[in-house]
């Protein structure tokens, strides 16, 4: 580990250590306090439960290997419910709440959803449960922070932390950023990136270098998806966060509170990043299927080397930077963009944005209790994981604990986490390995915080053991251009291209209804049209189109939407400033 790394360790780690109830986490067996707190309760049948995931890509039953640990230790299986995946999710959600039943265990919004479902009685009050889950009363802060306004507790904190909101929270590489294929980038001659614009011509070189892949398909530089489209289109604000910017409604906010802009105004970043793909499309660099696919089809891209370009590293590195490649000097690093200054997450010491719930109508609410207190086990912790970070996984199957005493990747974890995926052993639930991984697509503690069982992050990148092996031709050829930088963030660091926003764990109030009626009107117009002007004819057209849309968005409402959402993210700002000077 680096000595920045290690300081980290160090501190979370005495911090984690005067927490009360710590020597009743185990990692794993008759060790766990979810364990002997779960003998309490009648396991005899199989528990189905319903989950509504607002941040699950994947629907239906869980399977795999995670399936089989929440089996044999609760004897539950999860039915993911996923709106990222029903289509209409805005409308998934309306339904199943007016019905009085959105899931049995909900992961959602804190904020507007959160106050939704406590007022219309679908969340259950769960103090007297509260009481015997002595894994998340160490995170009893924010459990309270959470439920401030309540006078029970109805959700769980996610992504919690004990380290200082001032501290990044992603690890190696920045949740943001340009990769490409630096391979391609290489060959084109490295040429200066002064500027966002400049990657075009440089895409341009390395998508002639490599027309098609070995399999025959075509490549472009950009492959988009419409998935996670909200108030605007996804992959605006993405390139927004490459200069410091990250979005609240139609605000796109500096981290640091010196700049706030709305989209839709003529030299925001967001009009600046439709422009940017508009340009590449007219180059002939983006896949004419991005407006149809979705995650799941663009990851597969991805892994087969048809895409140049990656908003993060947990797309381009994760599905196409395996030891084969890498060894090579073949895979998706950092692009030396000289006027970037990224966009990063603090770490959140009340929580991440969305809650974990119990919903009022399940069936056995103490066994459910049971499954959410193990998930911020040191167990849970490892076994859970979100799609952007890179917990370890079940001791035994990925990785074990060397004879030094530190922990390490096995044979199997290196080809499940670092080649892509392997076959899982029959007694682990078998099947592959990525399609058993946890559908709940969220963090429970953050992967950076310390195991306080192995002393090291549950995020195995940060290992010392794995940073001794992680070298290949793909880094040392990176690191050679980049100043000598181990890492992404060491780059960053060495030129002070980063920017932390302190985490707040800010949620933004309720709109009023009809503030809600605006901002539905106007984001669908803003998305529909962002997408249409990527695609446009000619820039005549682009212009044209352009100012249909401010026009439209106006006269629907934007400017009301935009004066709430500066409000907030000024009160945002307010506390951020004031959690710095809290937790200094």
């Amino acid at each position: 580990m680096s000595k920045k790394w290690m300081t980290i360790a160090a501190a979370a780690l005495l911090t984690l250590g005067s927490l009360t109830g710590l020597a009743a986490c185990g990692s794993g067996g008759d060790s766990s306090s979810s364990t002997k707190d779960s003998k309490k309760t009648d396991k005899s049948e199989t528990l189905t439960i319903d989950v509504y995931d607002g941040l699950a890509n994947y629907m239906g039953i869980q399977k795999g290997w995670f399936a089989k640990v929440i089996k044999d230790k609760f004897n539950i299986e999860m039915n993911i419910i996923a709106p990222n995946v029903a289509g209409n999710g805005d409308a998934l959600y309306q339904t199943r709440t007016a019905a009085g039943d959105l899931g049995d265990l909900i992961i959602a919004d804190n904020g507007q959803q959160y106050n939704e479902l406590v007022k219309g009685g679908l969340l259950y009050d769960a103090s007297d449960l509260y009481k015997n889950m002595s894994n998340m009363k160490n995170f009893d802060d924010a459990v309270q922070h959470v439920n401030e306004d309540e006078e029970g507790i109805y959700g769980f904190p996610t992504s919690v932390s004990n380290l200082k909101p001032t501290d990044a929270s992603e690890g190696l590489d920045l949740n943001y950023g340009a990769y490409v294929r630096w391979d391609l980038y290489g060959q084109a001659g490295y040429p200066e990136i002064k500027t966002l614009e400049d990657l075009l011509p440089a895409l341009k070189a390395m998508q002639d270098l490599q027309p098609q892949t070995e399999s025959g398909k075509k490549v472009y530089s950009f492959s988009l998806f419409g998935d996670w489209d909200g108030n605007m289109m996804g992959a605006g604000k993405q390139l927004a966060a490459l200069y410091g910017y990250d979005e609240l409604g139609f605000v796109l906010a500096k981290a640091d509170g010196s700049d706030y802009q709305g989209i839709l105004d003529d030299d925001s970043e967001y009009m600046r990043a439709i422009k940017f793909y508009f340009d590449a499309n007219q180059m002939g660099l983006v896949d004419p299927e991005s407006t149809t696919q979705n995650y799941d089809t663009l990851f597969s891209k991805f892994q087969d080397g048809q895409v140049l370009f990656s908003w993060w590293p947990w797309l381009g590195q994760a599905a196409y930077n395996n030891t084969e490649n890498v060894d090579k000097g073949v895979g998706f690093m950092l692009a030396p963009i000289q006027d970037q200054k990224i966009f990063s997450y603090g770490a959140e010491v009340y929580g991440g944005k969305q809650f974990i719930g119990i919903g009022s109508k399940a069936k056995d609410p103490e066994r459910i209790a049971e499954l959410i207190d193990w998930l911020y086990s040191p167990e849970g912790a490892l076994a859970n994981t979100s799609q952007t970070q890179g917990s370890a996984g079940i001791k035994g199957l990925t990785w074990d604990v060397n004879a030094d005493g530190l922990p390490e990747l096995n044979d199997f974890g290196k080809k499940a986490l670092i080649d892509g995926d392997a076959e899982v052993p029959k007694e682990y639930g078998g099947g592959s390995y990525k399609d058993g991984v946890s559908a709940l697509n969220v963090n429970t503690i953050l992967g950076i915080d310390i195991d306080p069982e192995t002393g090291y992050p549950y995020n195995y990148t940060l290992w010392e053991t794995y940073q001794k092996e992680n070298t290949n031709t793909l880094k040392e050829d990176w690191s050679k251009h980049m100043d000598g930088a181990e890492t992404s963030v060491d780059y960053l660091e060495k030129n002070d291209q980063m920017i932390v926003a302190p985490g707040a764990s800010y949620v933004a109030p309720e709109d009023s209804s009809e503030i809600s009626t605006l901002r539905n009107q106007v984001k669908s117009t803003v998305v529909e049209y962002s997408w249409k002007m990527v695609f446009a004819k000619d820039e005549a057209e682009f212009n044209k189109l352009k100012k249909e849309l401010q026009d439209t968005a106006k006269g629907l409402g934007y400017d009301d939407v935009l004066t709430v959402d500066m409000q907030n993210v000024k009160d945002q700002n307010s506390q951020r400033e004031k959690v710095v000077a809290e937790f200094k």
